[in-house]
């Protein structure tokens, strides 16, 4: 055991008193000591603290930064637990929490002060975003308290608040659509157009999209195997369900066919990973309302459950884990199908 047994001290300072117990670990003592408003809070903390040095907790790390200990834990675990596109992810936690918990200790933590600070930085971004990051906290969290470095299994308490701003990759109507689809087939030339033409045949990601090789097209199809990202040299997908064929039509296979190799062995320029900076000056252009790189794959699915495709062939075409996702993602219709269904409704509430 590192820690050794003693009896932990009680000091009146003012109107407070300070807890403090001793700590043995690696050769080298250790003090813990906390602060409270009553006498009997400071009896309470020294008795937990006691036990738990008694039932082998590693009470010695925590006075390490969380900080500190998260990107111990990544560099030690994680990194051998998730694919590199994943690691990459945690890496840029990193950064927030360093941000966020800068010199706060594992000892101080508890769910009200990590509830604060990821309220703190929910102020800033989206709920998404902030879900994500306080889901990485709590594993991590989880695993401290697992190895004893923290006594409270607390993580389950905190929440991800706040509301998510407008969607930036919202589906194009029927009329947009169209239009948009209309304008890339009559230009051709510009390898671009022929990206987002795929796009919105396909509804495949942009990195499915710059991942196709030669080897990927079948008359009339693409087989989605690969994508590639800014930020890893990791090519695997997204899930195991993301392995697909999607089928094209002849028109739109031909155009493909059509385009010079790179020497990467890709058939798209990846051009700086800037589709969707091109995509708003192509949209501009043609007086199409904003919308990301991302809301091509939307407009796809919208358009159709527009034509009431089957929920199940589009989320299999989408390379969706399982229907359900597909409903989550979605639910919205495009506004052309959605008004004539709140027609159709009120014109069979009126036959009542």
């Amino acid at each position: 055991m590192k820690g050794i047994d003693s009896v932990a001290s009680i000091i009146k300072r003012g109107n407070s008193y300070r807890a403090q117990i001793s700590l043995y670990s690696f050769g080298r003592h250790k003090k813990l000591t906390k602060t409270f408003s009553t006498k009997k809070e400071a009896r309470l903390w020294s008795l937990e603290m006691e036990l738990a040095k008694g039932e082998g907790k590693e009470l010695a790390h925590r006075t390490t930064t969380f900080a500190n200990f998260f990107e111990n834990w990544i560099y030690l675990v994680k990194i051998n637990d998730v694919k590199e596109t994943t690691f990459q992810n945690y890496i840029r936690t990193l950064g927030i929490i360093k941000n966020l918990f800068q010199d706060i200790q594992l000892k101080d933590l508890n769910d009200i002060v990590v509830q604060k600070k990821i309220d703190e930085y929910a102020k800033s971004h989206s709920r998404k975003t902030t879900h994500e990051v306080l889901l990485k906290i709590k594993t991590a969290l989880r695993d401290a308290y697992a190895r004893g470095y923290i006594t409270n299994d607390f993580a389950h308490l905190v929440k991800t608040r706040g509301e998510d701003p407008p969607k930036r990759n919202k589906a194009l109507s029927i009329t947009d659509f169209k239009k948009l689809r209309s304008h890339v087939l009559s230009h051709p030339e510009e390898e671009f157009n022929l990206l987002v033409l795929l796009a919105l045949e396909t509804g495949m990601r942009r990195g499915e999209l710059l991942a196709i090789r030669p080897e990927n097209l079948f008359e009339y199809g693409v087989e989605v195997r690969h994508s590639i990202s800014p930020t890893s040299d990791d090519t695997s997908l997204k899930t195991q369900n993301a392995k697909r064929d999607v089928s094209i039509n002849k028109e739109v296979y031909d155009l493909i066919r059509k385009i010079p190799v790179k020497d990467t062995g890709y058939i798209f320029n990846s051009s700086g990973f800037k589709q969707s900076e091109l995509l708003n000056q192509l949209l501009k252009e043609l007086d199409i309302k904003k919308t990301t790189f991302h809301g091509l794959r939307d407009t796809h699915a919208s358009f159709l459950f527009a034509q009431d495709i089957d929920i199940a062939y589009v989320s299999k075409r989408l390379g969706h884990i399982n229907i359900q996702t597909t409903q989550n993602y979605y639910l919205e219709l495009m506004p052309e199908k959605k008004h004539r269904q709140d027609a159709d409704a009120l014109k069979l509430l009126n036959t009542l």
